[in-house]
């Protein structure tokens, strides 16, 4: 792309060229210091501000990149990551210790009645709650109106439309219960269910 038909006069050159040092430097110290390449706005914005400021709590980060709506509390100690979808508008909470992996969408409403309906019905919201020191991988989906257990596991690309208990292994779309997590004096094993 052309950017001089783009940038009209030469003060926005002048910033475009200092933007791009800046983006620059902060490559090159974010490779040699942490050996990774992440876009602008993550070399930019701080995750661990980001989070204070949304009010999470102590400790927890929430990548640049992820859209966060409505009433949502996440615990201490969380790590969101990058291109998540952290739906609030039917209430979600999020407990101590978490991960929400890269590209994990939490919903708490859709709009399926109102879709088959024109109109005529209304959006339903249903409240999301995830438990302390629950892991949810990459590339997951949890729909509205689900409960997550703490000390759970859900495996990457899982579908969850259902809630699950405490020490659950989920997998699958749609997803089920295919374990269990043992925790014993830090000591931590999966136990997977014999298929039938």
């Amino acid at each position: 792309m052309d950017r001089d038909g783009i940038l009209k006069n030469s003060e926005e050159k002048l910033i475009y060229d200092q933007l791009l040092g800046l983006h620059r430097k902060l490559g090159t110290a974010f490779s040699e210091n942490f050996n990774r390449s992440i876009p602008f706005t993550e070399e930019v914005f701080d995750r661990w501000e980001r989070a204070k400021l949304l009010g999470f709590g102590e400790g927890t980060s929430i990548y640049d990149s992820a859209f966060v709506f409505g009433e949502v509390t996440v615990g201490k100690k969380c790590w969101i990551g990058p291109f998540t979808i952290i739906d609030g508008s039917g209430g979600l909470t999020i407990g101590d210790f978490c991960t929400i992996s890269a590209g994990v969408h939490i919903y708490t409403h859709d709009n399926v009645m109102q879709t088959l309906s024109s109109h005529v019905l209304p959006i339903v919201h249903d409240p999301v709650t995830i438990g302390n020191n629950t892991y949810v991988g990459p590339q997951s989906i949890i729909a509205k109106n689900v409960n997550i257990g703490a000390f759970s596991v859900v495996a990457a690309n899982s579908f969850v439309n259902k809630s699950f208990d405490n020490y659950s292994i989920i997998a699958g779309n749609p997803a089920k219960q295919i374990g269990l997590v043992k925790i014993n004096d830090n000591k931590i094993e999966f136990e997977y269910f014999k298929e039938k």
